[in-house]
């Protein structure tokens, strides 16, 4: 079968449909990914065809709206710095997508962001359309709304904020879905948010059950999978000067913000420093998108590492808390140290400390050297901190993640 994913976003929204794809390659599938031009070589290296689509996620994270949302002051202010963000790039999206889906496929996986544009085509083109989601958004009493912050409302609470966020997210797709049907000659319908989309559709998450629950008022067809690990790329092998590091010393704590971009990644380098000098840690700091550089004796600063190789070598990690970041520290059984800077990463920082392998999540825009070396230094000694994480990395060893992905397309055939 002809297997299309389409994802939009960072890293951390492409690299676990990099795993998902390999596996249902392995099965006989015919698999290809449509995303932005920038990872078309992580995607090729698997064997996966790649089509592409517009939007440099990074050059939009580095203009001056995408440096509005990382300082957004709070969650509401965040939503609407991502509504004109999103807002102005979504129609060319649209179109890139559309173009990806008329190359041809037999089912569509779409990711959260791109979901809604294919649904649409599915209709048209009477194509199946699966639902494939890195966050839980669906509405639920469990918890609230991902990129609301880590505050429960409350059961009635946290649904009502869900649906709120369903109204704002509707007025941002809803100028590129209503063009969209109009081109593709369906009556215009009535758009409900993000999520307003046909009853009855399987939605599949990829994430473990483990570090989110199921919520027991989901409607059926919305699953939780496990986790859907991203794919080391074949050819990739060490710096020697990274191996010799690891080896001079006890094991280092890793620091990196991933895509994420701030315009002062000089003092987000020497507050990293600073940090780590003072909880007597080596460390090692990853560049990522902003660009992040911190030398010493004990200090090392890394570009693209995959984090399965290497979070497993350390002994915590303080990270942004991305999905894909947090997963990955609780696959290698070591602990976090969270600092959330937006959007869903509020969420999954909270989940680490609920899950007893983190501190109580900082705040970015709060953060500084004696904040981070203390919680630093607390995480790193206290061994039920350590054993917790372990648990839970082996609990997560256990899952197959894919394999109701797999099933679910292949009873389409």
């Amino acid at each position: 079968m002809r297997v299309l994913i389409v994802t939009a976003g960072s890293w951390g929204d492409v690299a676990p449909y990099t795993g998902l794809g390999v596996r249902l390659r392995s099965e006989g599938h015919r698999v290809a990914v449509a995303t932005h031009g920038r990872f078309e070589q992580a995607v090729t290296a698997h064997g996966l065809e790649f089509r592409a689509l517009p939007v440099d996620p990074r050059q939009e994270l580095a203009s001056h709206n995408g440096q509005q949302l990382a300082r957004a002051a709070s969650p509401p202010v965040e939503m609407v710095k991502v509504a004109r963000m999103v807002r102005a790039f979504l129609p060319r999206l649209s179109r890139g997508i559309t173009d990806a889906v008329r190359q041809g496929a037999d089912v569509v996986l779409s990711s959260t962001v791109t979901d809604p544009v294919c649904a649409v085509l599915g209709e048209a083109l009477r194509l199946p359309n699966i639902g494939v989601y890195l966050q839980p958004v669906q509405p639920t009493g469990a918890f609230p709304p991902t990129v609301s912050g880590a505050r429960s409302f409350g059961a009635h609470g946290n649904r009502l904020a869900a649906y709120a966020l369903w109204a704002a997210t509707g007025r941002i797709f809803a100028p590129a879905v209503t063009a969209l049907r109009r081109e593709m000659g369906l009556p215009r319908q009535k758009f409900a948010g993000m999520l307003g989309l046909p009853p009855g559709r399987t939605v599949l998450h990829g994430f473990s059950p483990r570090v989110v629950p199921r919520p027991t008022d989901w409607p059926d067809g919305h699953e939780v999978c496990g986790y859907w690990w991203p794919q080391t790329p074949p050819d990739w092998a060490p710096d020697q000067r990274l191996l010799d590091f690891l080896d001079a010393g006890p094991p280092p704590v890793f620091a990196g913000f991933g895509s994420c971009v701030t315009t002062d990644a000089e003092r987000l380098s020497t507050l990293l420093a600073d940090a780590l000098r003072r909880a007597k840690v080596r460390g090692i700091v990853q560049a990522g998108w902003s660009g992040l550089h911190a030398e010493n004796d004990d200090l090392i600063t890394v570009q693209e590492v995959p984090h399965a190789w290497l979070f497993p070598k350390t002994a915590a990690v303080i990270h942004h808390a991305g999905a894909g970041t947090a997963a990955a520290g609780l696959r290698a059984g070591v602990p976090s140290v969270p600092v959330p800077v937006q959007l869903d990463q509020h969420f999954w920082a909270a989940r680490l400390h609920a899950l007893g392998v983190a501190p109580r999540p900082l705040r970015y825009r709060h953060l500084d050297a004696e904040r981070l070396s203390s919680a630093l230094a607390e995480t790193v000694r206290d061994p039920t901190v350590r054993v917790r994480a372990r648990e839970i990395a082996a609990a997560l060893a256990e899952e197959d993640g894919t394999r109701q992905v797999l099933s679910a397309i292949e009873r389409l055939g």
